[in-house]
């Protein structure tokens, strides 16, 4: 067994702690899973190894993973992180590593993307946070960086969202101006 492997393994008292945890947060928001069952739910996560892993990670920096729904396809369970704003631990930083090194002054120490790859997660897209706000009102007082595509990425920008005045917004994070008339003609 490699060492990333012996790493993405849970103890068994952190694997029961963390399948505790869920299941009070499944049973008390069921809302955001109807028509899922936890018996099934947990019987996938403990033939899973490294989505367990996952999972407590995102417990770890203050995340509250969540079943959102289930991908008949892949027969797969999806969670979110369903806390109200964006975790202490995953704030002040920047979208990517490129953003990250670009930063001249006030750098923060890492990345949304390289935090996301070292939990093995990724961060959503706009659809998939759009989907989660209707779950119920997060980031009311902070923003969550989101998947940003290449093209506006290549620009320079990157995509955050949050919640304000009952309402979704996605907005545009640094596209320098002598680059901005290149995304208008991507938009339009």
């Amino acid at each position: 067994m490699t060492m990333s492997k012996l790493k993405k393994e849970l103890l068994p008292e952190q694997r029961e702690e963390l399948l505790r945890a869920l299941k009070a947060r499944f049973e008390k928001n069921m809302n955001r899973h109807k028509g899922l069952e936890w018996a099934k739910v947990q019987a996938k996560l403990e033939a899973n190894t490294e989505k367990l892993w996952s999972l407590n990670e995102m417990e770890k920096t203050g995340g509250e993973p969540d079943v959102v729904g289930h991908d008949k396809n892949t027969d797969e369970y999806i969670f979110y992180d369903c806390s109200a704003e964006s975790p202490e631990g995953r704030r002040s930083v920047c979208y990517d590593r490129e953003g990250l090194e670009a930063r001249k002054s006030a750098k923060p120490e890492n990345s949304a993307i390289d935090m996301a790859a070292a939990m093995g997660i990724e961060l959503l897209t706009e659809e998939q946070y759009r989907e989660l706000q209707r779950l119920g009102d997060f980031d009311t007082k902070t923003s969550s960086w989101v998947m940003t595509p290449s093209d506006i990425r290549r620009l320079g920008g990157a995509l955050f969202a949050d919640r304000r005045y009952g309402k979704v917004f996605v907005e545009l994070f640094g596209i320098p101006k002598r680059k901005q008339k290149a995304l208008e003609e991507i938009m339009n």
